[in-house]
């Protein structure tokens, strides 16, 4: 064992940590030991543990199922990561991840959201509760929905976001739930039944249940439906039968991918505004409560970077899938799909622009401030508890707190849509 390793781990011992057999566990010259607690802190043998903004809290538990590799991940109190790769993610109080888990950069999992065994995540977003069964591969998505651990949000075992074009891209994020509703705890819960898959830039309502074996590829609008099965073609094969040409790059719509993405995008704004003005009323009061909230702040902001890029990398394939479209085309042109082509390319940079111009938009103060002051006074009478806190607010609150959220991703989708306005009609 390399003896600053030996070092690291003798004072985590002393400090209260639980490591039988810590001459199998590794801890890189990076880290930082003020960066992790001492007591409550078990870590099994066949971990390691790099990174120098890797932060672990009081009651992680490392590595139970088998071997656990943690590199720059902020870990809050409580959470068990018990086998597998993690990586430049965030995870808050009483995650659950079982073995066999790699979860790569960007990814941020909520209070009591969970993973079976053999969970692939990246720029993953789940909120409280949200429960993932074995085998699953979903990246590139945010989920909400649920309001406790026995109604739950849940993906059944061998599910799959698609999150990989046919056109080899991968502007595709998708939105189950959303993020104004999401925050407030108290939406009906999502359902995707297992050995089925969601074909991205997919929007799901509250209260979808999709039946397992069914691959999904359309936005579903109405709460509470049942889908029992789809079947539309992906970009670029007609619908002529079970064996069509392949057209690569056509993009023969472009309309729900795009206004999809900015959707997802104002998102992300909203949920970076509940986490620059609401969480620090949780995470206060001790710096690893700030390193953590720190932690979600920095992943939001790879979020961000990552849908910019992906999006960009679409707008830029436009010019292409115009001349190709026309080459292979048997019918008369669509006017109207070779102008958003055009424009989603020619006004890339403006879209770009108000993403940016509205990264740091706090919203309406005449909803924020009165309800930040509803959520300070419940804080003071029930304590700083966040699940606790945010179910306890009456529902005018939150409500209010809502339609806050809603103003800012609403200024986005609006302002995108006046920048490139032939995407707002049919």
């Amino acid at each position: 064992m390399d003896s600053k390793s030996k070092d690291k781990l003798d004072r985590l011992i002393q400090e209260g940590a639980t490591i039988p057999g810590p001459e199998g566990v590794l801890i890189g010259d990076e880290v930082r030991l003020n960066r992790i607690a001492g007591k409550g802190v078990v870590i099994y043998p066949g971990c390691k543990i790099f990174g120098e903004k890797t932060l672990i809290m009081p009651g992680v538990k490392l590595g139970y199922e088998g071997p656990v590799t943690v590199d720059d991940c902020q870990i809050g109190r409580d959470v068990e990561l018990r086998g597998g790769f993690f990586r430049q993610s965030v995870f808050l109080e009483k995650v659950h991840m079982g073995s066999g888990a790699q979860v790569r950069e960007g990814c941020i999992l909520e209070e009591q959201a969970s993973g079976a065994h053999s969970v692939g995540l990246k720029q993953t977003i789940l909120f409280p509760f949200v429960t993932l069964g074995s085998l699953v591969n979903f990246c590139d998505c945010l989920m909400a929905g649920g309001t406790s651990r026995k109604n739950h949000s849940e993906v059944g075992s061998s599910y799959v976001h698609f999150n990989y074009s046919v056109n080899q891209d991968k502007a595709t994020p998708s939105l189950m739930g959303d993020v104004p509703r999401g925050v407030m705890l108290n939406q009906p819960p999502i359902f995707l039944g297992g050995q089925g898959g969601l074909v991205g830039p997919v929007r799901l309502e509250y209260g979808t249940v999709i039946a397992a074996g069914v691959v999904c590829r359309s936005d579903l609008a109405e709460s509470g439906k049942l889908v029992l099965a789809q079947g539309p073609p992906p970009d670029g094969v007609e619908p002529t039968g079970r064996v069509a040409d392949f057209h690569p790059s056509v993009y023969r719509s472009v309309k729900r991918r795009v206004i999809n993405n900015v959707h997802y995008l104002a998102n992300l704004a909203a949920l970076r505004q509940w986490y620059v003005k609401v969480r620090p009323l949780f995470f206060g009061g001790s710096p690893m409560g700030e390193m953590l909230h720190a932690g979600v702040l920095e992943k939001l902001d790879m979020a961000v970077r990552e849908r910019v890029e992906r999006f960009k990398a679409l707008a830029q394939k436009m010019p292409e899938s115009v001349e190709r479209y026309r080459q292979i085309t048997k019918e008369p042109p669509n006017e109207k799909l070779l102008r958003q082509k055009q424009e989603l390319f020619q006004r890339w940079q403006d879209l770009e622009a108000v993403f940016e111009g509205h990264l740091e938009d706090p919203g309406d103060p005449s909803l924020r401030e009165p309800f930040l002051e509803a959520l300070t006074r419940q804080i003071s009478e029930a304590g700083a508890d966040y699940l606790a806190v945010i179910q306890g607010l009456d529902a005018a609150w939150s409500a209010n707190g809502t339609k806050w959220l809603q103003g800012i991703v609403d200024a986005i989708n609006e302002e995108a849509l006046q920048v490139a306005p032939s995407f707002k009609y049919e």
